[in-house]
């Protein structure tokens, strides 16, 4: 349905009635946050969360895909999942020079980002966090974790890591949309799996839930960064409104603020840690949210899809020896690690695209 106005003027209304209150904010309250921001290990899952993106599964499986170098060389794939129907991707694998696991999710890649950012103004709180009074999310967040081919793919990967590996780190990224899925991820690991050491570092992600479900995740995974980034417009939403603090979407902490100051050829970035509030109005909150560009490249690394408003995939058709498809054309391709290549057709022609 379309909406009269501008996005654009929509942001605006929303920007000064989020100035204009002035009630008492609402704190979340964390047992034991102990995030630590590492500049080095930031810059490095950056790069995870750009390579999921990807839409050539072969070279993804077998990491060879243009992002698949850099920080990143060396990494071992073991489960690639790709829901057709809902337009999701996410893999699992092992770094071994981080002695870790590494899930990432991909974001949006359904519509234009311009509709996507459009639509994150409306997202109501609407159902329960199962198990926990008074946590509430919206039900389009939650589901794409929790409700599509996504989530029993990670998880059967998780442990059959752990059956290779032992009990190793895990570590959960993703950007935009795909940070929101790393949070339920790195939740439901910890709140229903048991798993140990889980770490989630995120890039340019919503808010997914209010301030009820902000402690409660922070009491579960306190090793949760949310790195932002200069203007991004995403995690300025779905809106906060300190007017409204039991009805709100709130942060949950800790979020690392990166914004450049000087001008001209005297310009660098700051890297600012900011409290453990989950809206600390020192950082990103202390700009306006409206800028889709740096929403697309954190640490000089684009996340983005290589084209907008396609799910299209490549692959080699043989590439199905890998895993199986399920009725609604969903995938799910595991190899073992210790394969240190795909024994596929080098013919160029064996690839065969999907949309």
């Amino acid at each position: 349905m379309e909406r009269s106005g501008s996005w654009l003027s929509a942001m605006v209304v929303l920007t000064c009635l989020v100035a204009a209150s002035g009630a008492r904010e609402l704190r979340v309250r964390s047992k034991a946050h102990k995030a630590v921001y590492n500049h080095t290990l930031a810059t490095i899952l950056v790069e995870y969360a750009s390579a999921v993106y990807m839409s050539d599964l072969t070279e993804l499986l077998s990491w060879t895909c243009p992002r698949c170098d850099g920080k990143t060389k060396g990494f071992e794939v073991i489960e690639l999942i790709v829901d057709v129907q809902h337009c999701l991707q996410a893999y699992v694998g092992v770094a071994k020079d981080l002695n870790a696991m590494v899930i990432a999710f991909r974001g949006t890649q359904e519509h234009s980002i311009q509709n996507w950012v459009e639509d994150l103004y409306w997202k109501q709180l609407d159902i329960n966090y199962p198990g926990m009074p008074g946590a509430m999310v919206h039900h389009g967040f939650y589901f794409a974790y929790h409700n599509t081919t996504i989530r029993p793919g990670i998880l059967d990967a998780v442990i059959r890591a752990k059956d290779l590996y032992g009990d190793i780190n895990v570590m959960v990224t993703g950007h935009s949309m795909g940070g929101a899925m790393a949070s339920f991820c790195g939740l439901d690991l910890v709140v229903n799996h048991e798993a140990r050491n889980v770490q989630v570092l995120t890039f340019g992600q919503p808010r997914i839930g209010n301030a009820v479900f902000a402690s409660y995740y922070s009491d579960h995974v306190p090793n949760t960064i949310r790195i932002t980034n200069g203007h991004d417009i995403v995690p300025h939403l779905p809106p906060y409104y300190s007017r409204f603090p039991q009805k709100t979407y709130h942060h949950f902490p800790r979020e690392v603020w990166l914004y450049n100051i000087g001008f001209g050829s005297l310009v660098y970035q700051v890297e600012k840690v900011c409290d453990s509030s989950g809206e600390d109005p020192s950082c990103s909150r202390l700009v306006t949210g409206n800028s889709i560009a740096d929403h697309l490249v954190y640490y000089g690394v684009g996340l983005m899809a290589e084209t907008w408003g396609s799910c299209k995939i490549v692959m080699d058709a043989r590439l199905k020896e890998y895993g199986g498809e399920d009725v609604k054309g969903n995938l799910l391709l595991s190899r073992n690690p210790s394969a240190s290549t795909l024994r596929l057709p080098s013919d160029s022609n064996a690839k065969s695209n999907f949309s």
